[in-house]
């Protein structure tokens, strides 16, 4: 057993160098815009890289996974979610680099959503004083303090919105569990509504058994991700007449976030970034290089233990054996080799 442990190990090494050696599209995540920059997750970091594209700078560096980046609205300052300390918790950094502040200290997550439109304070979600689990909204200033906190006036609400006058809010009320499941149109489907948040009197977008989700306000607009036509796409709703629009044309793989700001909406499609002008009405790939340390791509030794190993079989003559571990597919001889 110890033999082929080893051999394993070895075996993943090679693997893992081979994997290095080859360029492979990159998986880049959850953009956020600014006038000048956009940010984005790959390899669990936060990145950097200017709208016209180019290389890429890092921003973060933590042990744990970092997501969720949000630009204030003067694109000084990212918020975003964290989990430097072994809990999933909301930050701020400045878009120029430095330590990361942590504004929230609740075991349970709290994530970050957006800001208010006029950079006073962070929105983000938790379920902190929920009785099961849905979230609920709440704002906190990026300077911190848990006694200038405030929740939101809405019983559930997962994602969110600011109109520019900061007295509405378009979010989506459901959590949805099978986020995976493509067309899904059970009992957990998605809507937007816009509260008032004076009131918490509710307008609902139009649709039909739909899953929309990421509303972003610009304007007298709501534009949002929606798979109403088939894959996920952009839509817009405009606020004075009711009405809904497709405004880009998707026939490929789904859109899986988008953020608005700065006179466009940076979105996501399999792993590429591209960039909605929002006075031209198009489209661009967004050309993204990234250098870094990375350790994952790092050639380096692991040990398989058995309860890395999902299967095994034996060759017809018992002479190998086949492995299936962390995603590899790997063979060891018997006895040699």
């Amino acid at each position: 057993m110890k033999r082929s442990s080893l051999l394993l190990s070895i075996m993943f090494v090679a693997a893992t160098a081979a994997l290095g050696q080859t360029t492979k599209p990159l998986l880049l995540r959850r953009p956020t815009v600014s006038r000048t920059e956009v940010a984005f997750v790959y390899g669990g970091d936060l990145w950097l890289v200017s709208r016209e594209g180019g290389e890429a700078r890092r921003l973060t560096a933590g042990a744990g996974v970092e997501t969720d980046p949000h630009f204030s609205p003067d694109g000084t300052q990212i918020a975003f979610t964290g989990e430097y300390d072994g809990n999933v918790d909301v930050y701020v950094v400045p878009a120029s680099g430095g330590i990361p502040r942590r504004l929230t200290y609740h075991p349970d997550q709290d994530v970050a959503v957006g800001w208010t439109p006029d950079g006073s304070r962070i929105l983000f979600r938790s379920t902190r004083t929920s009785y099961t689990f849905f979230a609920r909204l709440y704002t906190i200033p990026p300077q911190g303090g848990a006694e200038v906190m405030t929740e939101l006036p809405l019983p559930t609400a997962e994602e969110a919105s600011y109109s520019p006058d900061g007295a509405r809010l378009a979010y989506v009320p459901i959590q949805q569990w099978q986020n995976a499941w493509k067309r899904y149109r059970g009992g957990q489907t998605k809507p937007i509504w816009i509260a008032n948040l004076s009131d918490s009197s509710i307008e609902k977008l139009p649709r039909e058994n739909s899953n929309d989700f990421n509303p972003m306000w610009v304007g007298q607009t709501v534009y949002f991700l929606s798979d109403r036509a088939g894959s996920v796409t952009l839509f817009a709703y405009d606020t004075a007449t009711k009405t809904v629009k497709q405004v880009v044309e998707n026939n490929g793989l789904d859109l899986k976030s988008a953020s608005a700001g700065a006179g466009a909406i940076a979105y996501e499609q399999f792993g590429t970034i591209y960039l909605y002008d929002l006075n031209s009405r198009a489209s661009k790939k967004l050309d993204v290089s990234v250098a870094g340390d990375l350790q994952e791509v790092r050639p380096h030794f692991l040990k398989i233990e058995p309860r890395r190993i999902n299967s095994a079989r034996l060759s017809p003559a018992g002479a190998r054996a086949v492995f299936e571990a962390r995603g590899e597919i790997l063979t060891v001889p018997a006895e040699k080799g």
